[in-house]
């Protein structure tokens, strides 16, 4: 096998792949070998033809395209390996000669790593945020615990409240006409949740078991059903029950419920604690954020399009296995949020474009302030990938190979480039 590589525009390039006959050629014999069972040639079972015949009735081209996708797979990686460049998209792949007894051809056109020139990357500017936590946030977690720990009980002795949950039976009338998809039997609504109409909830408040009122509302103007849209109707409504959520006292008892605290004063300040860490992981990230941005504004690079393509499918991909994790197919996901692969793919543009830039600015700041990863950030970056995925770390070096072990260290010298480009930051 022999490559040629020619630099094109753009960080783009053409790896000219050829490959000796005779590799061709067993790789032709291979494809016999596979597909002679399906085959029928008069005179001979299936599966006993000679290749010969097979040839001479369907063409001696008959299993090129077999013999090239067992090729090229293979030879593309040795030539990637052997042209010394740095490849960074997946391959356009063209054939351009093949035949019995000559050199299997073929080009792969890819995109190379973009050479990056860094700008001011240190001692960048960014806006100080203060971070505090007030009681109205405070109020606001125990409140959300109060929901998890309330229970529903049923009313029987008074009339719709805002904050119940009323069963209804409705049907909707525009003009006197009942209009399709405005009714509902035994429907649990939340009043105040405004899922419905707006005024429709607001409309009940009052309402008494077991007996129809009218409630009036008008359709927003941008509503879905066109022939509703900005309408008047009146819906008949019949309220069939009533439940309401008792909410448990907020004190020492229900901290010591609800937590590990002993003491209300105890159980706010640990909020307190726990939303100041909050704030404080989202202030450095919108840092990092902001650092790294300047970064790239100041940098210049040209970024080949076939790389931002094959970032953008590769997000994509682990996306969907994300989506299969949880028991949901892609297919099932995007017919869902009423899109598709190709548009999916299209929207992840920015974001791919964004992760190529940072991992490149970085990329340049490792090279630039010769940063390395030790033996010991190396063993214990190892350790802690053992622990996520329950391993034994030899296991997982095993698993790593030397490539991985490569990654590893690439990305433990990128977090030391993040530290040191925003710990030099400098704040106004």
């Amino acid at each position: 096998m022999s490559v040629k590589v020619e630099k094109l525009e753009n960080n783009m390039a053409k790896l000219t792949i050829e490959v000796e006959a005779d590799v061709f050629e067993k790789a032709v014999e291979g494809a016999y070998n596979k597909n002679k069972g399906r085959i029928s040639i008069p005179g001979f079972r299936k599966g006993k033809a000679p290749r010969k015949m097979i040839e001479k009735m369907y063409g001696e081209e008959v299993f090129y395209d077999d013999a090239a996708n067992a090729i090229i797979p293979t030879e593309y990686s040795k030539a990637c390996d052997e042209c010394g460049e740095e490849i960074v998209s997946s391959p356009d792949i063209e054939v351009t000669s093949i035949g019995a007894g000559k050199p299997f051809v073929f080009v792969a056109t890819v995109a190379l790593k973009p050479e990056v020139t860094l700008g001011k990357y240190k001692g960048i500017e960014v806006d100080k945020i203060e971070i505090a936590v007030s009681d109205e946030e405070v109020n606001a977690e125990i409140d959300r615990e109060k929901e998890k720990n309330a229970r529903t009980v049923e009313v029987t002795d008074r009339a719709v409240q805002s904050g119940d949950i009323a069963t209804i039976d409705f049907e909707g009338f525009l003009d006197g006409v009942a209009f399709e998809g405005g009714k509902g039997k035994d429907y649990p609504l939340t009043i105040g949740s405004n899922s419905f109409i707006p005024g429709f909830e607001d409309a009940l408040i009052g309402a008494e078991i077991g007996k129809e009122c009218d409630v009036n509302v008008t359709f927003p103007e941008d509503y879905h059903a066109e022939e509703l849209a900005g309408k008047p109707v009146v819906f008949k409504v019949t309220v069939n029950g009533i439940k309401t959520k008792e909410y448990p006292e907020v004190n020492d008892e229900f901290a010591a419920e609800v937590s590990e605290f002993e003491t209300l004063d105890e159980y706010k300040e640990d909020i307190k604690k726990t939303l100041l860490q909050k704030k404080a992981d989202d202030v450095k990230n919108a840092k990092e954020d902001a650092v790294i941005d300047s970064i790239i504004e100041d940098a210049k690079m040209d970024i080949p399009e076939a790389m931002v393509k094959t970032q953008q499918r590769q997000m994509f991909d682990e996306f969907a296995q994300r989506i299969r994790s949880q028991g949901l197919s892609i297919e099932q996901y995007l017919q869902y949020m009423g899109s598709d692969e190709d548009t999916f793919i299209e929207q992840m543009k920015p974001q791919a474009m964004k992760r190529i830039q940072s991992r490149l600015v970085l990329e340049a700041v490792v090279k630039a302030e010769n940063i390395t990863a030790t033996d010991e950030e190396f063993e214990s970056e190892v350790k802690v990938m053992a622990e996520a995925y329950q391993l034994e770390v030899e296991k997982v070096k095993e698993l790593l190979g030397e490539n991985g072990d490569k990654q590893v260290k690439e990305d433990i010298c990128i977090k030391k480039a993040v530290e040191l480009v925003v710990d030099s930051a400098v704040e106004k």
